[in-house]
């Protein structure tokens, strides 16, 4: 393709999903126990879709990556230490947060606004990747709304593979039930891809791609733009983990369907 693409890949983080994550009621709403102290990773599929964003900018001449986060400024700045070895992108920060308790239009309004100040970006070159869910905001429809806040009407989700053809078309592979593909063409950008897994494994470091990115990564950091995203008109009553009931009994030579039958009663009861 001539020209290359353009391609935005929306990606904050995550709290590690090893550590034990405890709702509180916080001043301006739900919250997580020690939210900022907690480490810290990018967002599992738009890990995917970085990787994705980056394999297709190498195999396409002209092509570049922008990665646009939202979340709180000082936790992105550890957190790029470690993502800006992996691949070449350009950082555009949004600085706010990235709990699980923000509403999604909110987040799609502000990553919307971000990308469309973005200097130099073809809109009719750009592919717009992000995770067909997140660990956090896992409300599945952030990648959608931020795709029809810019116009772009070709939306693919849950893409697990995307292949660029000689005419500048795509062929993209959707999972949907069965453990089955729907494939699906596209004739050019624009388009939002939301990833599922991807087919790509998680790049090595490479600490000169690292001291390249940096050269951007931190004064994007300091222009860092405020979004101060909420909950929007939601309330909650009260945030609590899900209690944990365990009773067990040890019986002998009982039927399978006896199990299954105490079980059924069980669950009823």
């Amino acid at each position: 393709m001539n020209g290359g693409f353009h391609i935005v890949v929306c990606g904050s983080i995550v709290p590690d999903p090893l550590q034990t994550l405890a709702p509180v009621d916080g001043p301006t709403g739900p919250a997580l126990k020690n939210e900022m102290m907690l480490p810290s990773v990018l967002d599992p599929w738009a890990g995917h879709s970085l990787y994705e964003a980056a394999n297709l900018a190498k195999n396409i001449p002209g092509s570049k990556v922008w990665l646009v986060s939202l979340g709180p400024k000082a936790k992105l700045q550890q957190l790029m230490m470690s993502i800006a070895q992996k691949v070449t992108f350009e950082l555009v920060v949004l600085d706010g947060p990235a709990g699980g308790f923000t509403d999604s239009f909110e987040v799609a309004a502000a990553l919307a606004g971000a990308i469309d100040k973005i200097p130099g970006l073809d809109r009719s070159r750009l592919l717009l990747f992000g995770g067909c869910a997140s660990a956090s905001r896992d409300a599945g429809v952030t990648m959608q709304m931020v795709g029809e806040q810019l116009g772009i009407t070709e939306q693919f989700l849950g893409v697990d593979e995307l292949k660029v053809q000689d005419n500048g078309s795509f062929r993209i592979l959707e999972r949907i039930e069965g453990g089955q593909y729907q494939v699906s063409e596209c004739s050019g950008a624009p388009a939002v891809l939301g990833w599922a897994t991807g087919n790509l494994p998680e790049p090595p470091n490479n600490p000169q791609i690292g001291m390249m990115n940096m050269r951007t990564v931190m004064p994007a950091l300091q222009k860092a733009v405020p979004a101060p995203v909420g909950v929007g008109g939601v309330s909650y009553l009260g945030v609590e983990l899900p209690s944990q009931r365990r009773e067990t009994r040890i019986v002998k030579d009982m039927s399978a369907d006896d199990i299954a039958a105490e079980i059924v009663a069980w669950i009823k009861g």
